[in-house]
């Protein structure tokens, strides 16, 4: 039995798909499953029950000799959410519980960080242990999930296995339900289809020109690898990043977008919203040796390959992962 919070979201659902893809179909969804939208991840999905989150730990009560692992990837993901007592609650305080019942029933656990908690990137982007203690959020999101972060390394007593995955800008099917909160090509792919035309943000900087702000953007088809990986994988515990490990600009995943949707390319640039200018991140890029070094050869997808794959065979065909 395999367990996986936040089930019903963009990343655990399709890790779900994954795990059914490899046969495995004794999984139990954890989630909070109000939302229909968001539901709609989960239609056509093998699994053996659905667990309301504020029941889970009473459930696992019951239940935990049957458990085999746990993925806790159920948080909340909103950067523009700045009720810092959400946070405690949902990122900080349940991870915390998630953790304490690993140790105690004896799970492996992998869990959800994110690359949020390296603010604007001043000790870099290598997920060394030595450096969680220095980073600084940019918002309460980031702050959440470096407060666990630090949490868990500070703990005598720790799962057998475990690892903090720190994802980096990932995007693909199953996102619908995520608004604003949606990834940079969701968002290109609607604005390109109603008006042929794409807004980017204007630099504010000398040293890069418009459009050519990076990120490390990410397919969630490879992060659900790399969380099999984990799955079959358990010997090395710890946080690790989970980026491609090259860093693209906002002009090409546009670029490509337009290729994907076979309409020629038309772009214009707007300036960065003065309330966000100050805190708008040029450059973040997943150094990725620490993951390679324990023996993980996996080869990212390429980023037009996997754009096109996203509006071609799911965004196109309003079609789920």
């Amino acid at each position: 039995m395999i367990i996986v919070t936040g089930a019903a979201g963009f990343i655990a659902s399709g890790l779900v798909s994954k795990l059914n893809q490899e046969g495995f179909k004794d999984i139990v969804l954890v989630d909070d499953f109000s939302n229909e939208k968001k539901n709609k991840n989960i239609e056509n999905k093998i699994f053996s029950q659905k667990v309301d989150r504020e029941l889970f730990f009473e459930w696992i009560e019951e239940n935990h000799r049957f458990v085999q692992f746990v993925f806790h990837l159920g948080a909340r993901t909103d950067t523009t959410e700045f009720d810092v007592k959400v946070f405690e609650k949902l990122n900080l305080n349940y991870s915390k519980q998630i953790w304490q019942v690993c140790v105690e029933y004896g799970l492996p656990l992998v869990y959800a960080s994110s690359a949020a908690t390296y603010g604007m990137g001043e000790w870099g982007y290598e997920d060394s242990h030595e450096v969680v203690e220095q980073l600084k959020p940019l918002n309460p999101y980031g702050e959440s999930k470096n407060d666990f972060d630090k949490w868990a390394l500070a703990q005598d007593r720790k799962p057998y296995f475990w690892a903090g995955m720190k994802f980096f800008n990932v995007f693909g099917p199953n996102e619908y339900h995520k608004g604003r909160m949606a990834s940079v090509v969701f968002h290109a792919y609607h604005q390109i289809k109603q008006n042929k035309h794409m807004n980017l943000f204007r630099s504010h900087r000398s040293d890069y020109k418009d459009g050519e702000q990076i990120r490390d953007f990410i397919y969630v088809k490879d992060v659900v690898e790399i969380l099999f990986y984990f799955f079959k994988n358990r010997t090395h515990s710890g946080i690790y990043n989970l980026g491609t490990g090259k860093a693209r600009s906002f002009l090409d995943l546009t670029r490509a977008v337009f290729e994907a949707m076979q309409i020629s390319e038309n772009i214009d640039f707007i300036d960065t919203p003065e309330d966000i200018r100050d805190k708008y991140q040029y450059f973040t890029q997943a150094n990725m040796q620490k993951l390679k070094s324990i023996g993980c050869d996996y080869v990212f997808t390429h980023l037009e390959d996997a754009v096109s794959d996203y509006v071609t065979n799911y965004l196109e065909k309003q079609n789920y992962y």
